[in-house]
């Protein structure tokens, strides 16, 4: 499995930006597929994420702001992140999990820089 993420660049606060995901398998049997952030000095932290049975979990931060959506067709998974603030700055990750005990695969990450 490999997941390529881009889209990453900086921004200015209260601008948009979209972050894309190709995944080299299958997105239909996922369990869970989505994006996760990591700050410097930070854990990495759950940012939005699609759970087996069309759950969806954002991340209270980003609630309202960002959107996760998905292509299975294309196997692409993007995150539309609107209203950008500075808190927001860190690389993102997309991952893409088969089973809840399954190994988790991540991509290289991508870096989101938001300036006040």
């Amino acid at each position: 499995v490999q997941l390529q993420a881009s889209g990453g660049g900086l921004v200015q606060a209260g601008g948009s930006r979209r972050l894309s995901c190709a995944a080299s398998g299958n997105l239909f049997n996922s369990y869970a597929l989505g994006w996760y952030r990591q700050a410097p000095g930070s854990q990495r932290e759950l940012v939005a994420l699609f759970r087996r049975g069309n759950n969806i979990d954002y991340a209270d931060s980003v609630k309202g702001r960002f959107t996760i959506s998905r292509d299975n067709a294309k196997k692409m998974v993007y995150l539309q992140m609107d209203n950008l603030r500075p808190e927001d700055t860190a690389v993102y990750y997309c991952s893409q999990k088969f089973q809840p005990w399954g190994t988790a695969y991540w991509g290289q990450g991508t870096q989101v820089t938001v300036s006040s």
